[in-house]
């Protein structure tokens, strides 16, 4: 999901909630927080996923700063630590999973908390709490819990529990920023001992993915009762079913979390007995901490020290599947950009190579579509085919200009919001800008404070004025479905209000369709719009990363992290 924001952190593309706490951070631009609104620019590492990890880009292996591999996994611990120290680039304004809606403290819970299914390292979905799920019905969903598994404090998981926790992410007064993903949920019923069931007012094949996400997540409904406003916050407490449970959390210097001897899982029973989770907005700061073994290790490793740290004889960076992608969004569509013409010679004008480069290191390729490879992450054997479908992202000044001067756009405006909030966003607002005064368009650079970028992805008034935002738009699960929903009609996500009949019309086919297949070429004939239209201007994709201290190995590479136990399986090196 920000201060001195991981050196990759753009503005994402929320689920809509119908009413958003104004308090609400965007996520991704983190420091704010909002449900999967990613904002990372890409922690100079975010996307591009190699054909064998998990379908998307592949580069050449090699140390040069555009060489990259892509793999799900570390190398495998050899044996079990004590303590492992983990930085993250801020600390987590909540751990209350249904307020969870950036990187921080998704990172936290995911080794704290579980969902029904589990989105796994290379990313596929696999039971979680769950051992079973059907859909007798398109309006019916059935979940049938896992026997034998206990909270923290020793009490057994049942079908109470999981109503609890799926009902208090649907109640108005929770303001869940994941309330939304419900939207299509009229009931969630206790059907058994071990058997919960919802029922929906249209089929949503979304829903279920998503149960392997925060809206699946899994609290004990006495201790949420028990707990009532204190829970999740600073100094209070969590009892989930994860591998850790949270041993103490104190505010402004660290959160500490200690094995649980009781998880169900044998095949993640952790090897590190405490992690100690360590905030530092600084990248600077944080690099230094990771070569000096301060920190063990990190996911999001800042962009601007990616080399340093790829070149470091201290540790190692691994890259790994990613489901984002740097984008363009667009949000006026009355001013200048509502011309396709003109999104089109912006896109056509800007220079991604470059662009990558400067703002990720030089880690990662030139997007083709607003949803990158690796959100087709499920559909690994026909990603290729859909993407070979699309234009290529080539640059082209002339044909650019061109456009500008067919649409009557020469000298006009195009006002583009920067911020300090991420290096990033300076580094891709300069490009835009002067790639779009090389075509005749009179872009316009208008800086606002670090929350005042935040807001521009909860609050329409916030976007008054601006035609233009740089975001990174990524999933929660391996569907690109779940990104193109928020280019629906209307959605809380499609910022620009941008309007398609057609594009509307195969989304409801899309989330109704059963069968994978059908609904994997329904949801491309929504990415072909997308290009085709240019709502979102596509920038690039760069691959996950996270940094590797020596003594330390067997940590998930990708951004899985955010739901999958991945401090489990991090054992010593040697």
């Amino acid at each position: 999901m920000c201060g001195n924001v991981p050196a990759s952190i753009l503005a994402p593309f929320l689920p809509h909630s119908p009413k958003p706490p104004v308090t609400t951070p965007v996520k991704g631009w983190v420091s704010l927080r909002t449900p999967r609104l990613g904002l990372l620019l890409a922690a100079t590492a975010a996307l591009a996923l190699t054909a064998t990890a998990c379908s998307g880009a592949t580069k050449p292996t090699g140390t040069g700063p555009g060489d990259y591999t892509v793999t799900p996994l570390a190398p495998p611990a050899k044996g079990p630590l004590p303590s492992l120290t983990w930085s993250l680039y801020a600390e987590p304004y909540t751990l209350d999973y249904a307020q969870a809606f950036d990187y921080p403290p998704n990172t936290v819970l995911a080794n704290v908390c579980e969902q029904l299914l589990r989105v796994t390292p290379d990313l596929k979905i696999e039971p979680g709490l769950a051992v079973k799920w059907e859909n007798p019905d398109p309006l019916v969903w059935v979940y049938t819990l896992r026997p034998g598994v206990t909270f923290h404090d020793g009490t057994p998981l049942t079908a109470d529990d999981v109503v609890a926790s799926l009902k208090r992410q649907m109640d108005p007064a929770t303001g869940s920023p994941w309330g939304s993903a419900f939207k299509n949920v009229k009931a969630v019923e206790k059907t058994g001992p071990l058997q919960v069931t919802l029922r929906l007012t249209k089929p949503d094949m979304l829903l279920n993915e998503l149960m392997a996400a925060s809206p699946g997540t899994i609290e004990s409904a006495a201790f949420l009762a028990k707990a009532g406003k204190e829970y999740g916050v600073p100094g209070g407490k969590v009892n989930c079913t994860g591998p850790y449970a949270l041993e103490k959390w104190q505010q402004g210097e660290s959160i500490t979390l200690k094995k649980h001897p009781g998880y169900w899982d044998k095949k993640l029973t952790p090897k590190t007995d405490t992690v100690r989770f360590t905030f530092t907005e600084d990248s600077a700061a944080r690099t230094n901490a990771f070569l000096t073994g301060t920190a063990d290790g990190g996911y999001m490793v800042p962009s601007s020290s990616l080399a340093q740290l790829r070149a470091s004889d201290k540790g190692k960076v691994h890259f790994g599947p990613n489901t984002a992608a740097a984008n363009l969004a667009v949000l006026n569509f009355q001013g200048t950009l509502g011309d396709l013409k003109v999104r089109k010679a912006l896109s056509l004008a800007l220079d991604r190579e470059n662009i990558i480069k400067a703002a990720a290191g030089g880690v990662g390729i030139p997007a083709k579509a607003p949803a990158a490879r690796g959100a087709w992450a499920l559909r690994p054997e026909r990603t290729e085919g859909y993407y070979k479908e699309l234009p290529d992202p080539v640059r082209d000044v002339a044909a650019a200009k061109a456009l500008v001067e067919e649409a009557g756009a020469t000298g006009k405006p195009v006002t583009l919001v920067t911020s300090s909030l991420a290096p990033e966003i300076s580094v891709v607002a300069n490009a835009v800008q002067a790639a779009g005064r090389e075509i005749g368009l009179d872009v316009r650079l208008k800086a606002v404070a670090p929350e005042a970028y935040s807001s521009i992805f909860v609050d329409p008034n916030a976007r008054k004025g601006l035609d233009l935002v740089i975001t990174n738009g990524y999933d929660n699960t391996p569907d690109p479905l779940e990104f193109y929903q928020y280019l629906r009609t209307g959605d809380f996500g499609n910022y620009g209000n941008w309007s398609d009949p057609g594009y509307d019309a195969a989304f409801d086919r899309a989330i109704a369709a059963a069968d994978p297949g059908p609904r994997s070429d329904l949801t491309n004939e929504l990415q072909k719009i997308a290009v085709r239209e240019l709502p979102i201007i596509p920038v690039y994709e760069a691959p996950y990363s996270v940094f590797l201290g020596n003594r330390v190995t067997g940590a998930p590479t990708g951004i899985a992290q955010l739901y999958y136990p991945w401090a489990a399986t991090i054992g010593a090196a040697r």
